[in-house]
């Protein structure tokens, strides 16, 4: 979307440049090893000098998946944080996880969707231990395909509902945190998101 014409919406990194790597089908279906590839290749952009600061995954599955969490472990090493979808099934993440998003890696920032009275929606996961945040995810507004498909719409804009939805806005967050300090390690930069105070600590050292 472009920014500053009045028309749709805007993020709050009006200059981002965003970098896909797919690995899903036009159904939503993939496989691990080919996430894990995909992980791998962002790591090796970061270490040949690429600015990437983070990954946003509004995917997931429940399977737990030792090579993937080794992967954006890797990721992580190389300065890279990672921003997940919890998920949409109302379970208990701590219980029932959902991955990449329930992985305990230090790096890994997962989003539940909270809806316009910023409590959590209906049909989001939580967790206490494996659920970091709540972001916008109820009725947001985004752009879409024109094209045929199911999400899909000839105005080129739709109203979408998910934890898909909130994961941009806090990997947006993250991207303009980056830009406005680029000496943040992945770390801090999560340490202030999850704790803004902790950025006055940051500002004193």
């Amino acid at each position: 979307a472009a920014t500053n014409n009045g028309i749709g919406m805007a993020g709050i990194n009006w200059r981002v440049q965003i970098l896909s790597l797919k690995f899903l089908d036009a159904n939503g279906s993939g496989y691990t090893s080919d996430a894990v590839l995909a992980f791998d290749r962002v790591t090796a952009l970061k270490q040949q000098g690429v600015n990437v600061r983070l990954t946003s995954n509004s995917w997931g599955s429940g399977g737990f998946s030792q090579s993937l969490k080794d992967a954006m472990a890797r990721g992580e090493a190389a300065g890279l944080l990672h921003v997940c979808a919890a998920g949409n099934n109302n379970q208990n993440a701590d219980t029932s996880p959902m991955y990449p998003a329930a992985y305990v890696n230090r790096g890994i920032v997962s989003v539940l969707a909270s809806d316009k009275n910023d409590a959590g929606a209906s049909f989001t996961n939580n967790g206490l231990a494996s659920v970091d945040i709540a972001a916008p995810g109820v009725s947001t507004l985004s752009t879409v395909p024109a094209g045929a498909c199911k999400l899909c719409d000839p105005t080129g804009y739709k109203l979408l509902s998910g934890t898909s939805m909130a994961t941009p806005h806090v990997s947006g967050v993250l991207a303009a945190l980056f830009a406005r300090n680029p000496a943040l390690t992945p770390n801090e930069a999560r340490d202030v998101v999850l704790d803004p105070r902790s950025y006055d600590t940051l500002s004193d050292a």
